[in-house]
């Protein structure tokens, strides 16, 4: 496997990378990097990726990607960056109908999503090893938070930004929502993008109960978030700080955006935040 020598932002366009002169980079220029395809939870091939250290990594952890976002975000280019450099390898993929994946995005929905990560997790078993970390930005911190109960393996589990509960998405196109429910579906903007938003999206958001999975994580858990977030409002780390059992922890991510994208530097603080945290489950 080759070293990854550039990067691609969540448009899916490649780039220079701007971490060639970083120290971390010089330090992880010759990590393994692969990409792969599995199965997804509708038989779709799914995109992915796997990045970690040159020797046998010491834990593996599974990356679920933000809303509408993709595995190539810079921000979790440079966390797996970082975790590489800490002996962690970061297996990351495209949900169906997103990036480089196959399928279409409007038949999917929350519970898809979950199921996503059950399938990738699936996959590194047979293919690596299974999972022992399990890490979710934002409503992948949310899908996290439910798939991680269903993956025997994991010991620790953190959320980057997740919102407590997955309808607070919908706040997103909420001036779309009337005329998706009334004609079924709609074309909405997210991100700048066109979107197919279907009812079933809707109405699979409000029909789950992520605080109950949380209450029955029985998981380690660490929730970044942070205070100045303005698509996922800071109470909602609150709320799942809450709602989990102990061991449980909060870090602030102090002036960092939602997409860690401001700031190079966010992205590798939450990883070495991460990894020190969940070296004592690994």
């Amino acid at each position: 496997m080759n070293a990854l020598l550039a990067q691609t932002d969540c448009e899916g366009q490649n780039r220079a990378n701007p971490l060639a002169a970083d120290p971390l980079w010089k330090r992880t220029s010759t990590m393994k990097s692969e990409k792969v395809e599995f199965s997804g939870s509708q038989g779709h091939d799914l995109a992915a990726r796997y990045d970690g250290p040159d020797e046998n990594p010491r834990a593996f952890a599974l990356f679920a990607h933000c809303f509408t976002c993709g595995k190539d975000l810079n921000a979790i280019n440079r966390i797996a960056r970082a975790l590489a450099a800490d002996g962690i390898g970061l297996f990351r993929f495209d949900f169906t109908g997103l990036g480089l994946s196959n399928g279409d995005f409007a038949n999917t929905n929350f519970s898809s999503n979950v199921e996503d990560l059950i399938a990738a997790a699936d996959y590194m078993r047979g293919s690596m090893a299974a999972p022992t970390i399990m890490i979710g930005h934002s409503l992948g911190g949310a899908a996290t938070l439910v798939a991680a109960g269903m993956v025997p393996e994991v010991r620790a589990v953190a959320t980057i930004g997740a919102p407590f509960d997955s309808e607070n998405v919908l706040k997103q196109f909420k001036n779309d929502i009337d005329a998706i429910e009334s004609d079924g579906e709609a074309e909405v903007m997210l991100a700048g993008r066109p979107f197919k938003m279907k009812k079933q999206f809707i109405e699979d958001a409000r029909s789950q109960n992520v605080a109950d999975h949380i209450a029955k994580l029985k998981k380690p858990l660490l929730v970044m978030h942070s205070p100045i977030d303005e698509t996922v409002a800071l109470d909602h780390a609150r709320k799942i700080y809450e709602a989990a059992k102990h061991p449980k922890s909060f870090v602030s991510l102090d002036k960092a955006d939602h997409l860690l994208m401001k700031n190079a530097a966010d992205g590798q603080y939450v990883a070495r935040v991460l990894s020190a945290w969940a070296s004592q489950y690994i």
